[in-house]
């Protein structure tokens, strides 16, 4: 007797009404979604990790929207405001939680076990829309007006893709060569000066022209930026923007490549 896959089945788990053994890792995409729920719960559990990655820039963007002050006249802070939290969200997600994260479990030795995990880099992208999804709705509830033009779903998608990798390869570099309580000190302190600097809770604009060209070098300038031009301005991609992050993102990358030690 065979099995319909064609396979003999076990003569002792017939004779008990057992199914026959079948060995053999289950579907990828099972192995994912299992991951990345077992990702989820470990977030929600973890309250530092939590108010890093969702509840601070819900915060902000509720707190800032009433601060007529914060943008010119005649704009609403909100519509500032919105494309300024994609960006965090990226940032923190992608950079400083990914680098204290990674930092620690260098340091207890299961990183090498969780390289092994089925989660993929979909993942990581997968909790940005989340984050994303959820500052969306919390801005229009707070009255935010997109102006964006078309394309723009495309042009946001990518700036935060290579925003991702350029953040991801900097969180990468700090864990990889840095002691996880430096790993943790600096990736906190980096969080907070382009939290101030980066055009993320100020506009760009509210510095001295002079340092308004190297502010926009920065991968956090770049990232929100870009963002305002598409969904504030209605432009179309920043060319320039999504440059500066390519650039942050080979270099990061590369030297994380070379300098990551596991151990």
């Amino acid at each position: 007797m065979t099995s319909a896959t064609g396979q003999v089945p076990d003569a002792a788990a017939v004779a008990a009404g057992w199914p026959a053994p079948a060995p053999g890792a289950a579907p990828r995409a099972k192995m994912i979604m299992a991951q990345a729920g077992l990702e989820t719960r470990m977030l929600v559990r973890n309250g530092e990790q939590l108010l890093l990655t969702l509840v601070i820039p819900v915060l902000l963007l509720t707190a800032f929207s009433l601060d007529r002050h914060l943008v010119s006249e005649g704009t609403k802070p909100v519509n500032f405001l919105v494309p300024s939290m994609i960006a965090l969200a990226v940032l923190s997600t992608a950079f400083t939680s990914q680098a204290i994260a990674t930092g620690f479990e260098r340091r207890y030795g299961v990183l090498k076990r969780l390289g092994a995990t089925p989660l993929s880099r979909g993942g990581l992208i997968g909790v940005e829309l989340a984050q994303t999804a959820i500052l969306i709705a919390v801005g229009l509830a707070l009255g935010w007006q997109p102006n964006a033009g078309p394309g723009a779903a495309v042009w946001v998608a990518l700036l935060v893709l290579v925003g991702t990798a350029a953040f991801s390869g900097l969180a990468l570099l700090l864990a990889g060569t840095l002691r996880a309580e430096a790993t943790l000190a600096l990736a906190n302190l980096v969080y907070l000066l382009l939290l101030g600097i980066g055009g993320i809770i100020f506009p760009l604009t509210k510095f001295p022209a002079s340092a308004q060209p190297v502010l926009t070098l920065l991968p956090s300038g770049a990232l929100s930026d870009g963002l305002h031009k598409v969904l504030q301005h209605g432009s179309g991609l920043p060319l320039r923007d999504l440059a500066v992050l390519a650039v942050w993102a080979v270099i990061t990358i590369t030297l994380a490549a070379r300098l990551f030690r596991w151990e």
